[in-house]
């Protein structure tokens, strides 16, 4: 039982929402008298009929806003989210149920000018403090269960932006032939006078397309991917493709299965090309 009482709770720390729930309570009250005279109102005259109303609905909104936007105001230490659990939630909403009874206590004896009150009259009061209570209860575990559900909800979201590959756009000088692949497709990328040839992988087919562009304009579109390097000034590579490595006086020589020609590595691009290895 500690255990659970012990359990973190989220204090609704909204002001601008408390004061809208102590009013709409308060309005809820005002609205109860009303309709189902708990206290049989209209059996006495108009003025007490009007000091009775006014002064039950009045005693919950001051109760209220005392207790969920003027405290937590001038104490937010005492109400931080994480010190907050069930426990203290429990004994916060008894304490607002004796505030408001106990305020309802006294404006009812002070009006009727009475010490000695009947058990009935007891528990409508108390069920006049109980239903503010009981209507916070309900708001605040709804918009609990709103936040969570949002939160699930962007979590989800999150979840199928990460499971969602970003590909790779080559754009060519024709607008009508750019190029669009997945980088775990893109095996390299060779330079052709003004074309690119880029080499990649379907179905284990190594497959090419000829795009107008250059290897500058296509090294722009790899920039996010550390797996994918300029080496050359005429190649650019997918690290996850190369088959082996050598080496000569001039730098690396790369080669890769189903390709027939090396590709180089230039004394330029040695350092960036070992770091991402």
């Amino acid at each position: 039982m500690r255990r659970i009482l012990n359990k973190p709770y989220p204090f609704n720390d909204d002001l601008k929402h408390n004061a809208k729930i102590s009013l709409f309570i308060s309005l809820g009250i005002l609205a109860f008298l009303l309709v189902f005279q708990p206290i049989e109102i209209y059996s006495f005259s108009t003025k007490k009929i009007i000091y009775i109303i006014t002064g039950f609905t009045l005693s919950t909104f001051l109760i209220l806003s005392l207790n969920l936007i003027v405290l937590p105001s001038l104490f937010p230490k005492l109400f931080y989210n994480n010190i907050w659990n069930i426990k203290k939630e429990i004994i916060w909403n008894l304490w607002i149920l004796f505030a408001i009874s106990s305020s309802n206590f006294l404006f009812y004896a002070q009006l009727f000018e009475v010490i000695d009150m009947n058990l009935a009259d007891i528990g409508k009061i108390i069920l006049l403090g109980f239903l503010p209570v009981a209507v916070l209860i309900t708001i605040n575990q709804d918009q609990l269960l709103r936040s969570h559900l949002k939160s699930a909800q962007q979590l989800n979201n999150k979840l199928i932006g990460n499971k969602k590959e970003t590909l790779i756009n080559f754009k060519s000088d024709y607008k009508k032939d750019n190029f669009i692949i997945s980088p775990n497709s893109l095996i390299l990328i060779k330079s052709a006078d003004n074309y690119i040839e880029i080499y990649y992988m379907i179905d284990n087919v190594v497959k090419k397309k000829l795009v107008r562009s250059s290897l500058k304009r296509a090294n722009e579109s790899i920039n996010e991917f550390s797996f994918i390097l300029r080496c050359h000034r005429t190649f650019i590579v997918n690290i996850n493709y190369i088959k082996e490595i050598s080496g000569n006086s001039q730098g690396y020589k790369i080669s890769f299965d189903d390709i027939d020609f090396p590709v180089m590595v230039s004394q330029k691009y040695i350092e960036s090309f070992k770091d991402r290895i």
